[in-house]
């Protein structure tokens, strides 16, 4: 438990120091989805965003040569593994909360506040906030950072794909027509798995990964 409140300590304060550009970014996306009524991508990208924070820590580890100088700590491979991902769900959750209150109070003062179509646009940005992160993160704790960006790329051309959908649905008001029924909701479970299969994936990948 130590060795977890020290690795997420360290992480923190890499973020506060290396990460305040994502901060900012996140924060004008969001105010700008608050005016724009066509494009999702400002809704979904700082989700997507923060997703990437430990993808950007892990490129500072291996910069900094931490990952060779951990080998002397007490911490484990899957203690560090467990340390990214934790802080990755600590930074998409809050980027959540915060674009969701911002959604809230721009359809109640729009008159147009319905919770059905507040659940559907909340689950969706779990889904891809968690994807981001589920798909990457096992590639560049295999391969490591550089060549696990192929993966960050593919993810950033995937949010792209989806805002455009979800823009064109928005368009032809379809929107309302998605209920958040089972299926939905069996979609962010099967997101919040992939999750949880991508964090395994990472430990079993770091575990046999020679750091050099």
């Amino acid at each position: 438990l130590y060795n977890m409140k020290g690795l997420l300590l360290k992480d923190w304060y890499m973020m506060k120091k290396y990460c305040r550009a994502y901060l900012l970014i996140a924060v004008v996306f969001i105010a700008v989805s608050l005016f724009s009524n066509d494009n999702m991508f400002f809704v979904f990208y700082p989700c997507l965003l923060c997703g990437m924070i430990p993808v950007n820590l892990l490129a500072f580890d291996e910069r900094s040569r931490w990952m060779q100088y951990s080998g002397t700590l007490p911490y484990t491979k899957t203690q560090i593994v467990s340390g990214k991902y934790l802080i990755g769900l600590l930074a998409q959750l809050a980027v959540l909360v915060a674009t969701g209150v911002g959604q809230a109070v721009k359809m109640s003062v729009a008159g147009g506040f319905v919770f059905g179509d507040f659940a559907v646009l909340m689950l969706l940005m779990l889904i891809v906030s968690t994807l981001s992160s589920s798909i990457c993160l096992p590639f560049v704790f295999k391969l490591g950072v550089e060549k696990g960006r192929t993966a960050y790329y593919i993810m950033i051309g995937f949010v792209c794909g989806a805002s455009v959908l979800a823009s064109s649905i928005l368009r032809r008001q379809l929107i309302s027509e998605i209920k958040p029924n089972l299926i939905l909701a069996l979609v962010a479970v099967v997101g919040i798995c992939v999750y949880i299969l991508s964090w395994y994936l990472s430990i079993v990948f770091f575990k046999k990964r020679e750091i050099q």
